[in-house]
């Protein structure tokens, strides 16, 4: 016995029996643990894009959330998820089936959906999707040490931001300066087509011969007849066409019905009763409002020097167009839409205004660029204004001009930019095109980030 307990023959056959367990367990480790990463990558990839598919711009689920007045769980979106994650893990089994090894086809076999839970919030502005999984694997080796299973659990977040509702009430400058040519060329045009032209003692006109009988027949001395004549583009055309270009700008940019609608407005038909008038009515039809924008003309006048040709109440005009603007909102929902005043303008105003002028009055007669007090009282209501200034030109020819807009030319953009909310003020030189300058304005609002609480 002495010598059988000293003899070393056969160590390494028992060392070697001893040791195959834990051997044989640390591969099995790596080989189910592989399986286990491969596993929580599937459903990585069935989770992210569940949660991408369920809010995705098109989605049922959007809609639905975009319909809600309220914040909430968003019953669609969910369901959509949960539909989308069961059809990916499917779709998987399905592929290796017909593609892999047996080995594979036991992989999927081996898999036990222990937890799918979504879920899918509307919270202000954005729409939160959640998805949280959690799987068990039978294991294949490390049953040898007693482990027959291993959890793998995740899970996948995304967030949608809903684009604003916005209403954009258009205040459209149709006013006897809007009748001067659009651009320098067209000026100088202007100039040479009424060189011998007689309009109330002026010749050489581009300035203040814009007479429109109120029978709709074009004065021959008029700015608006020469234009017609000569070919000649007068800044209400252009503006009549900005507009028509922006509504198209607005359906092409718009990811929910009625999202943007639009009213739009000028200083009145006829010099003989200027205010406020109602072109197109707020609505979310933006055909509607391209149709009648098309037929947006320069504002009647019965003759030469009409009531002292105060006709650009900015004062009145602004105040009435915030009468016509509701409760402000915040953007989130349909009922709850953003409201923008779109102000089109070269921003001289001239009207009975015997106090407060800010420039020099010709008796009660003012002439001033624009009072921003209207534009601060519309925008202390939350009200944002967006300003197209159309550039004041010089018109060093004439008198008028020269005597009363002149002295603050200077001042006539500034004022403009002062009225307009921060960030929201575009101004076009006549090097430039207005229909351009309306739909690059409008995208500056639509997608500036903006605070929702």
């Amino acid at each position: 016995m002495k010598t059988f307990f000293s003899d070393r023959a056969g160590n390494f056959g028992i060392l070697g029996a001893i040791a195959i367990v834990p051997i044989l367990g640390a591969a099995g480790m790596a080989v189910d643990f592989s399986r286990a990463m491969e596993l929580r990558s599937r459903l990585q990839i069935a989770a992210d894009g569940a949660v991408l598919a369920a809010i995705s711009e098109k989605s049922a689920g959007v809609t639905q959330a975009v319909g809600m007045t309220n914040d909430g769980r968003v019953s669609i979106s969910e369901a959509e998820a949960k539909f989308f994650f069961d059809a990916q893990m499917e779709a998987k089994k399905k592929s290796t089936k017909e593609h892999g090894t047996d080995s594979e086809d036991n992989f999927s076999q081996d898999v036990k959906l222990d937890l799918v839970q979504v879920k899918v919030t509307k919270a202000g502005k954005d729409i939160k999707a959640n998805l949280t999984y959690q799987a068990t694997l039978k294991t294949s080796f490390l049953r040898v040490l007693g482990k027959d299973s291993i959890t793998v659990s995740g899970s996948a977040n995304a967030v949608f931001q809903s684009e604003s509702f916005m209403d954009f009430y258009l205040l459209l400058d149709n006013t006897p300066s809007m009748g001067v040519a659009s651009t320098t060329a067209d000026i100088e045009k202007m100039i040479k087509a009424t060189k011998n032209v007689s309009d109330s003692g002026s010749r050489n006109c581009a300035f203040a011969c814009h007479i429109v009988s109120e029978k709709g027949v074009v004065d021959t001395g008029s700015n608006y007849a020469v234009a017609k004549a000569n070919g000649i583009s007068i800044r209400i055309d252009a503006v009549a066409k900005a507009v028509v270009e922006l509504t198209k700008e607005a359906e092409a940019q718009q990811s929910y019905p009625d999202q943007f609608r639009m009213a739009t407005y000028t200083f009145g038909e006829t010099a003989m009763d200027t205010k406020l008038f109602k072109v197109e009515g707020l609505t979310g039809d933006l055909s509607k409002v391209k149709k009648t924008a098309e037929g947006i003309k320069l504002m009647s006048i019965p003759k030469q020097g009409y009531n002292n040709d105060q006709q650009t109440d900015f004062d009145n005009a602004l105040k009435k167009i915030g009468d016509e603007i509701t409760a402000v909102g915040t953007g989130l929902t349909a009922t709850s839409p953003e409201k923008f005043v779109f102000f089109v303008s070269d921003g001289v105003g001239d009207s009975y205004k015997p106090k407060g002028c800010t420039a020099k009055l010709s008796g009660s007669r003012c002439q001033e660029p624009i009072d921003t007090k209207s534009c601060t009282a519309l925008k202390a209501r939350g009200i944002k204004i967006a300003v197209l200034y159309t550039t004041y030109l010089p018109l060093p020819n004439n008198d008028w001009y020269n005597q009363w807009i002149k002295p603050f030319q200077t001042t006539i953009g500034t004022k403009m930019q002062e009225c307009a909310s921060p960030g929201f003020y575009f101004e076009v030189p006549p090097s430039q095109n207005l229909e351009g300058a309306m739909k690059i304005l409008f995208n500056k609002v639509v997608h500036t980030p903006r605070l929702t609480s």
